[in-house]
């Protein structure tokens, strides 16, 4: 069993930054592909990205991409969310999550963390 625990969510001002970080409690954590997902309100959830288990692999969603970065440091158990110039439309909770493959669908994943929640205001 593996459990994630998000954190480093808040509120930032638009063009702002936050790094959130995602720590699994498991030394298996090295051989899990890592997921970034986001729910805005009233809203479904959103795949944002994934990173690979070794960190050689990333891909974002194209409103993503370059201005959110991933990273992992397996020695920490720990994947990182870096969200550069956010915009209101990032208010969301983040969600990390892990799976054995690395993918976009969110059934493929089977550990969810609680979620850490990112506002952005104008």
């Amino acid at each position: 069993q593996v459990q994630l625990t998000e954190s480093g969510g808040g509120t930032v001002q638009a063009g702002g930054s936050l790094k959130l970080s995602c720590t699994a409690n498991a030394r298996t954590f090295v051989g899990y592909n890592m997921g970034w997902f986001r729910q805005a309100p009233g809203k479904a959830r959103q795949y944002i990205g994934a990173i690979s288990w070794n960190g050689d692999d990333t891909e974002y969603i194209d409103s993503v991409k370059g201005r959110f970065t991933m990273s992992r440091d397996n020695a920490k158990n720990t994947v990182y969310l870096q969200m550069n110039s956010l915009t209101p439309e990032d208010t969301a909770v983040y969600y990390c999550a892990a799976s054995g493959v690395y993918t976009k669908e969110s059934r493929a994943y089977m550990y969810w963390g609680p979620g850490t929640q990112v506002t952005v205001s104008s």
